[in-house]
């Protein structure tokens, strides 16, 4: 596996100092478990973190402190429930994916396009973006798009390429409002990737802009 396409520094340093929100610090996590080199930075980045917190002088913790942890337990779904009762679906084929996603809940796969599907990930911390796996036939050709947040791809299988280059497995892209692109898939397999989302695409043209509404990720 040769990856080429990484995430950006300001992510890397939100991961290490653990500023980012859930989705996000998945997507990096998600590139880190195929990613020897990021491993390695990330894990310099920790002990400089560690180094830094252990000079620091120490510094009291809030009255209530306790009690939020405590809250913040009790809010956590209580475990064994079903499927059925939590709206769950069964774990994707565990050989597409890394550990750090075999071990997340996941929703119900829906069809999202003509030979797009997704499948969202449970994750009850996140507040302003969101995870899901997006699987995409060979050859499908996205819309040409940008965003009105952040969208952090995670190739897990197959490939796609736009302007910004060719993106296979462990390959990371990164979007934003300043990105504008329309991904195709390689044809020779189907596409898997890891996506953490925030705000919503945004389609370029008028056709981008008549179907941007009906486009639910």
């Amino acid at each position: 596996m040769t990856i080429k396409h990484h995430p950006p520094e300001h992510l890397i340093a939100g991961f290490a100092s653990g500023s980012l929100e859930e989705a996000d610090r998945l997507a990096v996590a998600v590139h880190a478990a195929q990613c020897p080199s990021c491993r390695r930075l990330l894990w310099a980045l920790e002990r400089i973190g560690g180094t830094v917190i252990e000079q620091a002088d120490p510094a009291g913790m809030r009255a209530d402190a306790f009690s939020k942890v405590l809250a913040k337990i009790e809010a956590t779904p209580a475990p064994g429930l079903s499927p059925a009762e939590t709206g769950e679906a069964a774990t994707p084929a565990a050989d597409d994916l890394p550990e750090v996603l075999r071990r997340c809940r996941f929703g119900k796969q829906r069809r999202v396009a003509p030979g797009v599907k997704m499948q969202p990930i449970i994750l009850p911390g996140a507040d302003r973006s969101r995870a899901f796996l997006l699987w995409s036939a060979p050859g499908a050709k996205m819309l040409d798009h940008t965003h009105s947040g952040t969208e952090l791809t995670c190739v897990l299988k197959g490939s796609f390429a736009h302007d910004g280059g060719h993106f296979g497995p462990g390959d990371f892209d990164y979007g934003d409002g300043e990105v504008n692109h329309q991904p195709i898939v390689g044809t020779g397999e189907p596409c898997l990737c890891f996506v953490a989302m925030s705000g919503s695409l945004k389609g370029n043209g008028w056709l981008g802009r008549l179907v941007s509404p009906f486009i639910r990720l």
